[in-house]
């Protein structure tokens, strides 16, 4: 085992520093900066409005539709390429269905709700990051939801399985000399926190059953300090306050960021090594 020090100086289970807040755009129905490490995400919704064209339309409740794009400078390898491309499809995808689960658009028949994400800085966990801010600008566009949901990027990197991957350790062969392994699994995970519903769970690379169990408690036990502050976010916005009693257990008390933005909250969240942190209450079986 060679990678015993994560790069950045992280503990394994410990997040990166998280940036939130909301109601950034103004002329949105709802929006939310959501930052995780070096990777920004702008989430804003337009909606309800009517659905064109017709033939989409359901009568029976309102539809969700996501569009997430990375900026063409925003990526730490290749530039990305301007306009749609078959990822940024798939995640608008995957990000649409990960959010439809907690969000009722029951009462708009015939219309649409449009999500539109936008990075322009990336350092690893984009999908997560978007998903983040989208479900804080969906909250802030006032929409009936039964949770936010709350994403984070797990995997395992020279055979040691951590929480929040960065751009480095996605691609840790590149970065560190004489790796055990050179696999390396990243597995985004987004949850329902108030029940551990699992709604999006990917995998990119190769890992066995018993690394990959770890690695979902270890979201599940990350996923309660990221959604307490993207509800400090949306408190701070509409009530003025530091959010002081959101954040459950964890420790975490919200503070406003340095640039006089009452809304931001900036905080980082610990590592939790105790051998019983895993027990979230999630059944991760059903996931």
């Amino acid at each position: 085992m060679v990678y015993n020090k994560r790069v950045d100086g992280r503990g394994f289970d410990e997040l990166r520093p998280i940036e939130a807040k909301a109601g950034v755009i103004p002329k949105a129905d709802g929006s939310a900066y959501f930052k995780m490490g070096k990777t920004v995400a702008y989430a804003a919704v337009y909606g309800p409005r009517e659905l064109f064209p017709k033939f989409m339309q359901d009568p029976k409740k309102g539809i969700l539709r996501v569009n997430y794009n990375m900026m063409p400078f925003s990526g730490a390898g290749e530039r990305v390429r301007p306009g749609p491309s078959r990822r940024s499809k798939e995640i608008s995808m995957v990000s649409e269905k990960a959010l439809s689960t907690v969000l009722n658009l029951d009462d708009y028949p015939n219309a649409v709700v449009d999500v539109f994400i936008e990075l322009p800085q990336t350092d690893a966990g984009s999908r997560c990051c978007g998903i983040n801010a989208a479900a804080i600008a969906l909250a802030d566009a006032g929409l009936a939801m039964r949770d936010l949901v709350s994403a984070v990027a797990v995997g395992q990197a020279d055979n040691r399985v951590i929480v929040d991957l960065n751009y480095e350790e996605e691609h840790l062969p590149e970065f560190v000399d004489h790796v055990d392994s050179e696999h390396v699994a990243d597995i985004p995970v987004a949850m329902v926190p108030s029940t551990g519903e699992i709604t999006l769970l990917q995998m990119d690379g190769i890992v066995n059953r018993e690394a990959l169990m770890e690695a979902l408690h270890k979201a599940a036990a990350a996923i309660p300090q990221i959604s307490a502050i993207q509800r400090n976010a949306l408190k701070q916005k509409f009530h003025g306050e530091t959010g002081e009693g959101l954040n459950g257990n964890n420790g975490h008390n919200g503070q406003s960021a340095g640039n006089g933005n009452s809304g931001a909250t900036t905080q980082t969240a610990p590592a939790d090594n105790e051998s019983d942190s895993t027990d979230t209450g999630a059944d991760l079986t059903q996931g």
